[in-house]
């Protein structure tokens, strides 16, 4: 009776490692996990049942827990090769490269041929600061697995960290042609390109993507950089056209303004300050394109924005004050002519617009007094300005003897 009753107890003990397994082979992780939870509380030194609980938390994105799990295989199970490459891989997602490295070391150490821990190894040193220990890692993954476009791309990046940009493009460029889903690393060499000031290689990588805007954006900043604005315009359009960003809507306007495409370039730019009111360079660039359009009282107005967003630019005032001048009002032209003057502007320039500014409002005496400081000071770099100033000067000089 004794016998019977144990083998009747035994029957009925649930199998919960089996039932778990089951479990997890049919996608029901969170019935495989209650399972295998089970199973550890039956037998707490059962680390196949701790590694299967790990891989059951894994699968629910419940990491923490996971990681706990394969701690403790591995203190129940020193060595075992899945648990140091699964807690690797655990610790690099949460990003924690420095504390996968041991794991995956150990794992890589126990089966050199193996790919994915020389790899997972190579990524943890890499996001750990050490790229030239990750370079030497990449390398072999990529001995290990020639066809891998991600160690090609890993190898690229250790490479590039360590400042040798020349001797990464292979890579870059071997990634690109492994895998089609890895050909924006392409894009990445470019903007490395861009960075290290090699335009002309950048130029010529960003051509090869004529659907993303992105690339259109590049190509128009770089030609346009190159004072090639005619041959930016296309991809700038373009670019505008899939992506109409306020740094493309800018990018295009300058364009414009370079050759003179004023009825083009100014809506864009008038869109532009609409959309940054608080930016100085933007009124001053679209105030200098109305002004070189011959709109002399909006310029005046977006030069006046400017110097109220930066009341200590003499780029400003002086802009104001030559628009005022145009526009005959010559004593606030001459506020502004003082205000950069105050600035620091004590180029000859500020002394010849004082002059014929107090010239326009019959000032005659300062008139003069502007106009001889201006010959002192120009020394025969303003020619025709000079002609002038000496004429005016003599016709002033009897004019006020007279009186």
């Amino acid at each position: 009776m004794r016998a019977l009753a144990a083998l009747l107890f035994f029957l009925a003990t649930p199998d919960y490692y089996t039932e778990g397994a089951k479990a997890l082979d049919a996608g029901k992780y969170d019935q495989a996990a209650d399972l295998f939870g089970k199973a550890v509380a039956a037998d707490p030194k059962d680390y196949a049942a701790h590694f299967h609980l790990a891989l059951s938390f894994t699968m629910l994105k419940r990491d923490a827990e996971s990681l706990a799990e394969y701690k403790k295989v591995l203190e129940l199970k020193p060595g075992l090769y899945e648990a140091e490459l699964n807690a690797g891989i655990l610790l690099i997602r949460d990003k924690q490269p420095a504390g996968a490295a041991p794991y995956l070391q150990q794992a890589a150490d126990q089966k050199p041929k193996e790919f994915r821990p020389r790899l997972y190894l190579a990524e943890a040193l890499l996001d750990s600061g050490d790229a030239p220990k990750a370079e030497q890692q990449f390398r072999a993954a990529v001995d290990l697995d020639p066809k891998s476009a991600a160690a090609e791309l890993g190898l690229a990046h250790a490479i590039v960290k360590q400042d040798k940009l020349a001797d990464a493009v292979p890579h870059f460029q071997a990634a690109a042609k492994l895998d089609p889903s890895y050909r924006d690393a392409l894009l990445e060499l470019a903007a490395l390109y861009e960075k290290n000031r090699q335009n002309a290689e950048a130029l010529a990588i960003y051509q090869q993507f004529p659907e993303n805007a992105a690339a259109h954006e590049h190509i128009g900043q770089l030609l346009l950089a190159g004072q090639h604005s005619a041959d930016a315009i296309a991809p700038l359009e373009a670019a505008m056209q899939k992506d109409p960003t306020p740094a493309n809507r800018l990018a295009l306007a300058t364009a414009y303004l370079f050759e003179k495409q004023f009825g083009k370039a100014l809506p864009l730019l008038d869109q532009s300050v609409a959309a940054d009111p608080g930016n100085y360079s933007l009124h001053m660039m679209y105030g200098r394109g109305l002004r070189d359009s011959k709109k002399y009282d909006p310029a005046a107005q977006q030069f006046f924005q400017a110097a109220k967003l930066k009341p200590d630019s003499q780029e400003a005032w002086k802009e104001l004050a030559g628009m005022l001048y145009l526009l005959e009002k010559y004593p606030e032209s001459l506020g502004a002519l003082d205000r950069a003057h105050q600035l620091g502007d004590d180029t000859p320039a500020n002394y010849y617009f004082h002059a014929i500014t107090y010239d326009k409002l019959r000032a005659l005496k300062p008139a003069l007094e502007y106009y001889r400081e201006f010959l002192a000071r120009s020394n025969g770099k303003f020619p025709d300005e000079e002609w002038k100033a000496r004429q005016r000067a003599k016709l002033l000089d009897r004019e006020l003897n007279k009186r």
